[in-house]
């Protein structure tokens, strides 16, 4: 059950819990990796940046940094800024061995999405999130509402491409997090690296895409999220698999649904006749549906999905699930799908 922010009892709470925080005084830019134990120390430069509209200013490194989700956790995590986390919420799926020693350093202050009254007890300076929907009245607080508690809000930019150059791809959206992230905490050196690496990423998996003659269309496929009371959900357009699909040279056969995860039907699916499907195995969430052999025996089951050619010729990937969301972990997923397509023989 959800519990309401009262902006009253927030205020004052949250006024006094950052006077007692003090001020950060620490240096250095952490570069150790996350598999060993690392550690960011932020060093105090002020810094300035804009997130989802919004101007950020910070006379120094935050201290006590509040994640409200899985996505941005990992984040902080993978540029070692544990030591500036005062909490974590809303953890969907299992930590990466990589992140476990330092993902236990991190107070969990809700097991789901956080309310206000969870929120101002880790006495936070800064709180990040990977959408704003996570910044409500009736969830964490308006990002106005930590505004004038002098609580500044991070938004990941994959979250509010409108903020952004037009055609900027949702994967630079997502390494911009990284840089913008790096300034705030004094850590420029390891933010930089990871985007770097990961942009290297994205052009290694790209080199195989075809170049098709004209007239002849890309491979489809489909990506097959979750199965809820029998129902699949698949990507649209505006989620990130529809970049990943243009970055191996395929497209996705549901680009035309303007949604990140749309309810379909299977007959929906059965028309489109997708090339390849990419299953997200989702196991350990643990809902019905979730894993991919629940997703495989489905759809081996069902007396029209079953004929499909991409079912019958098993044409069939699994990537993890929460890899297909923005995340530091999703070119790990367009790396699998990259290879996937190789071997299926989509792409060179």
């Amino acid at each position: 059950m959800r519990h309401p922010v009262h902006p009253a009892r927030l205020g004052i709470a949250l006024t006094l819990a950052l006077a007692a925080t003090g001020c950060s005084t620490t240096a250095g830019d952490g570069s150790r990796g996350a598999d060993t134990k690392p550690t960011a120390r932020a060093s105090a430069t002020a810094a300035s940046i804009t997130s989802c509209g919004r101007r950020l200013s910070f006379a120094e490194p935050p201290k006590r940094t509040v994640a409200l989700d899985q996505t941005s956790t990992e984040t902080l995590l993978e540029l070692g800024l544990q030591d500036r986390m005062a909490g974590t919420a809303n953890l969907k799926t299992k930590i990466p061995a990589r992140y476990e020693a330092a993902y236990a350093e991190v107070p969990v202050i809700a097991p789901k999405i956080a309310t206000g009254e969870q929120l101002r007890s880790s006495a936070t300076d800064f709180a990040v999130a990977g959408s704003t929907d996570l910044f409500t009245a009736d969830r964490a607080g308006t990002r106005e509402e930590l505004a004038a508690l002098q609580v500044p809000t991070f938004v990941s930019a994959v979250d509010c491409p409108q903020h952004s150059p037009a055609g900027t791809t949702p994967f630079e959206l997502l390494f911009s997090d990284y840089e913008n992230l790096g300034k705030v905490f004094g850590a420029r050196e390891r933010a930089g690296k990871l985007a770097a690496d990961q942009r290297a990423a994205v052009t290694k998996a790209g080199e195989n895409a075809a170049e098709l003659p004209e007239g002849v269309d890309r491979p489809t496929v489909v990506y097959l999220y979750s199965v809820f009371n029998g129902m699949p959900y698949v990507a649209g357009r505006t989620g990130l698999p529809s970049e990943m699909s243009r970055i191996v040279g395929a497209e996705n056969a549901f680009d035309d649904v303007d949604e990140d995860w749309p309810e379909v039907s299977w007959e929906e699916i059965a028309e489109r006749d997708p090339d390849v499907i990419v299953i997200g195995d989702l196991s350990e969430r643990g809902r019905p549906g979730d894993s991919a052999a629940e997703k495989r025996a489905t759809m081996n089951a069902h007396p029209v999905i079953s004929r499909l050619p991409a079912v019958r010729d098993d044409r069939i990937l699994e990537v993890p699930g929460i890899e297909l969301d923005p995340s530091v972990r999703s070119v790990h997923a367009l790396g699998l799908l990259a290879q996937g397509m190789k071997d299926l023989g989509y792409v060179r």
